[in-house]
């Protein structure tokens, strides 16, 4: 997957918190063969004419403001890919002392993805937010920080997480990091031959 240092995007700004993984994507959707075509189902359900994405300026975003507690519900990648295939390279939502950005299994499914997921507190992504749809901003993943209008906003992440975004590296790209100590073990380790229970 492709390797995340810095990014500038534009924003746009989806509302609400507690926006469930159905809501994201559909379940109807998920029984398809294919892992690509889901952009343009992201926020099927949800998305008229006055939904936020529909709106010019957030035409061609690819920086999605969102929430507290954001894909939260059950488990699907899908939900992932729908907002990468929309043109999305990030998501910053909102945490609070009660609320976590993004739900676990959502931030799991991200990381194994290649998308990454943002926190900012309270203030920070009220700035966002009034900035709105269309406002100019940069990521910058190895100083974890976001930059909007002269000002920087810091975030954490989990360290495994940011190198991993950083090397582009998926679950097989971190396993194949020791190919070399695999193919060595693989060397001297004994075949395993089963054999039938002598009786």
């Amino acid at each position: 997957m492709a390797a995340f240092l810095t990014h500038t995007g534009t924003l746009a700004v989806v509302g609400g918190d507690n926006v469930d993984t159905d809501r994201i994507i559909p379940a109807r959707f998920l029984s398809r063969v294919s892992r690509s075509g889901y952009g343009e189902l992201l926020f099927a359900d949800v998305r008229s004419a006055d939904f936020p994405l529909e709106a010019p300026e957030a035409k061609g975003a690819s920086i999605l403001v969102v929430g507290t507690n954001f894909g939260c519900g059950s488990s699907r990648e899908h939900a992932v890919w729908a907002i990468q295939q929309a043109g999305f390279r990030a998501v910053i939502a909102r945490k609070t002392d009660d609320s976590p950005g993004y739900s676990d299994i959502f931030r799991q499914n991200a990381a194994n993805c290649g998308l990454l997921l943002v926190e900012l507190d309270e203030e920070a992504h009220r700035a966002l937010v009034e900035a709105g749809s269309g406002a100019g901003a940069t990521i910058d993943l190895p100083n974890q920080s976001v930059a909007l209008g002269g000002r920087s906003f810091p975030f954490e992440i989990n360290a495994v997480t940011k190198q991993a975004l950083v090397e582009g590296l998926d679950l097989i790209g971190t396993t194949l990091v020791f190919d070399p100590q695999i193919a060595a073990y693989e060397q001297k380790a004994p075949n395993y031959v089963p054999t039938a229970n002598a009786r």
